[in-house]
């Protein structure tokens, strides 16, 4: 561990965290994963990030004195952290760009969930339809032969009935065997 704490990562860390703590959740989702890769960037684990936490509360840095340095100093940052606000915009805005498509999305998303309930029911419904069709099937066919041998029937009957009354009787042939 080092007994020096760079202040610009000490502020970038402080703006992290503070924005953990918002309401938005988008911004506080972002924020813990910030937080993930700038650990995994610089092979920082949980433990050394509690240590980091403990020193400082033990030896919280000690204000620098006002001169002609500081002066400097803050005219540099100044450029640094218009810097750092313009990327926090533009990250911003991004959020709400991407939270504007997410929703988007989800809505389009759940107007198919629907499309899709609907198809499924159609489905369904065309099913039970073709499975009451299918079962009436060998009834038909069952009563389509029953009737053909019926009318097979009724037609021999009738045409023997028709034949047994135009047709004259049988001459007796007995005469003429004496």
């Amino acid at each position: 561990m080092t007994e020096k704490i760079d202040k610009k990562e000490l502020k970038i860390l402080s703006d992290i965290l503070a924005l953990v703590l918002e309401n938005e959740p988008g911004q506080s989702i972002n924020a813990i994963e910030a937080i993930k890769k700038r650990a995994r960037k610089n092979m920082v684990t949980g433990g050394a990030l509690k240590n980091i936490f403990n020193s400082i509360a033990e030896n919280p840095p000690k204000p620098e004195i006002k001169t002609s340095s500081r002066n400097r100093k803050n005219t540099d940052t100044i450029p640094d952290l218009l810097k750092a606000r313009s990327q926090i915009n533009a990250l911003t805005q991004d959020i709400n760009h991407l939270d504007s498509i997410i929703r988007s999305l989800r809505m389009q998303n759940e107007s198919l969930r629907s499309e899709l309930n609907l198809t499924q029911q159609s489905r369904a419904e065309i099913q039970s339809l073709l499975y009451t069709n299918q079962a009436k099937e060998p009834f038909k066919k069952i009563l389509l032969i029953i009737f053909f041998f019926f009318g097979l029937f009724l037609g021999i009957a009738s045409t023997a009935i028709i034949h047994s009354f135009t047709s004259s009787p049988p001459p007796n042939n007995s005469i003429y065997l004496n």
